[in-house]
This record gives structure tokens, C-alpha cells and sequence, in this order.
């Protein structure tokens, strides 16, 4: 018979081997978050900062979605804006009061919000962390805000200017390259009626030359034939 501390150390040691097997044995679920880079924004303008995500789970009552921001060249990030229990839940007393807007659809997997009246203040990081029971596992996306007097050209107008531009040349020289070779095609079908002209030209030379040719002979033998005819009469009248 086992002793009473030998019992205890029996059922820990069961325990932890069936912990130990289900967390091997069962797959770690994760949900994904997805956001932009970053995004541009005009003092005074408003903003959307966009936030969707991937479950393998069906979407829970328990779903939560939670913004923080961390503003530029600091350390410290702050909750913002919470969605739990089918509630949005804003600051109202700190930098964002009255000033966000949540256009979410957790539904369509949908977390994202909108910022009023931006101002230089609001330039910082903003992440999206969503959790939707039991899959809790997985990274929060971040976005970076940028607000300006003026938004600046980015670099993929710039570039998206630049292949339009090449584009144009393109077109252009093709257009050009065709009329040339129209022009050229047509020129040398005019050359080709011309020289047929001339080669039918010649065969008609040809064969009114040939036809001359032969009426002369029987134009000779006529005159002779009239002037033996004549000399033979003159030679009749004499005698």
C-alpha cells in the first residue's frame, strides 16, 4: 500500500503529463492582424486608420479589439479606443476626446477607425491588437501616422508619373514608326502601279512596232505591183 505523499505525487505527476500532452497535441490557434504602413493626413483633416484581421474561429461574442498609441520619440503607448461585448469604448479624456470615430464591423472582421481633426500631436504609432476567444494567440499590427501642413507627393505618384511619361514616349514612337511604314508601303505600291504602267506600255510599243512591221512588205509589193501594171500599159500604148 502506497503512502499518502506518495498518492499526491502520483496525481501531479498525471496531471502534468495530460497538461504536457494537450498542449502537444492540440494546434495553437493564431489570428492575424493586418493594417497599413503608414498613412498621410492634413492638420485639420481627418483620417482612417484601417485594421482588418484573419480567425479560424467562427467570430465570438467575446471578440475584443483594442487601439494603442504610441506617440513619435516616445516610449510609452496608451489605450485609445476598446470594442467588447458589441460596445466601442473611446477616450474621453485624453488627447482623442471626441475625435475618434469607430467604423468597425467585427462581423466582417473589420477593426478600424476614423481620427478628427488631426493635429502635428498625432503623429505617432498606432497599433491594432484583436482578440476573438479561443483564438487569442497572435501579433498586433502597427501603423504609422504622418500629419503635414501640406500632404507630400509620395514616391509611388512620382513613380506612377515617371512609367506614365515612358508609356507616352512609347506611344509616340510607335504611332510615328507606323506612319512611316504606312508612308513607305503606300510609295512603293505607287512606284509598283507606275512601273506596271510602263511595262504595259511597252508591250503595246511592241506589238504596234510588229504590226507596222509586217504591213510594210505587203505596202512594197502593192507599189511594185501597180508599177509593172503601169510600165506594162505604157508598152501596150507605144506599139
Amino acid at each position: 500500500m502506497g503512502t499518502p505523499g506518495s498518492s499526491g505525487r502520483e496525481r501531479a505527476l498525471l496531471l502534468l503529463t495530460v497538461l504536457v500532452s494537450t498542449m502537444v497535441l492540440t494546434p495553437t490557434l493564431a489570428i492575424h492582424v493586418y493594417t497599413d504602413r503608414e498613412v498621410h493626413g492634413t492638420v485639420g483633416s481627418k483620417v482612417t486608420l484601417s485594421c482588418s484581421f484573419w480567425s479560424r474561429e467562427w467570430i465570438s461574442d467575446d471578440i475584443s479589439i483594442t487601439w494603442h498609441f504610441q506617440p513619435e520619440n516616445g516610449r510609452d503607448s496608451v489605450s485609445i479606443f476598446h470594442y467588447a461585448k458589441g460596445q466601442p469604448y473611446i477616450d474621453d479624456i485624453g488627447r482623442f476626446k471626441e475625435r475618434i470615430e469607430w467604423i468597425g464591423n467585427p462581423r466582417w472582421k473589420d477593426g478600424s477607425i476614423v481620427i478628427h481633426n488631426l493635429d502635428y500631436i498625432d503623429n505617432g504609432t498606432y497599433t491594432c491588437d484583436v482578440k476573438n476567444p479561443p483564438d487569442i494567440v497572435g501579433k498586433s499590427s502597427q501603423v504609422l501616422l504622418y500629419v503635414f501642413e501640406n500632404v507630400p507627393t509620395r514616391y509611388g505618384v512620382v513613380l506612377g508619373a515617371v512609367i506614365g511619361g515612358v508609356l507616352l514616349v512609347v506611344f509616340v514612337v510607335l504611332v510615328i514608326a507606323y506612319l512611316i511604314r504606312y508612308c513607305w508601303l503606300r510609295r512603293q505600291a505607287t512606284l509598283q502601279r507606275r512601273l506596271s504602267a510602263m511595262e504595259k506600255g511597252k508591250l503595246r510599243l511592241g506589238k504596234d512596232s510588229s504590226k507596222r512591221g509586217r504591213q510594210q512588205p505587203v505596202l512594197y509589193a502593192m507599189l511594185d505591183h501597180s508599177r509593172l501594171t503601169k510600165s506594162a500599159s505604157d508598152k501596150r500604148s507605144k506599139k
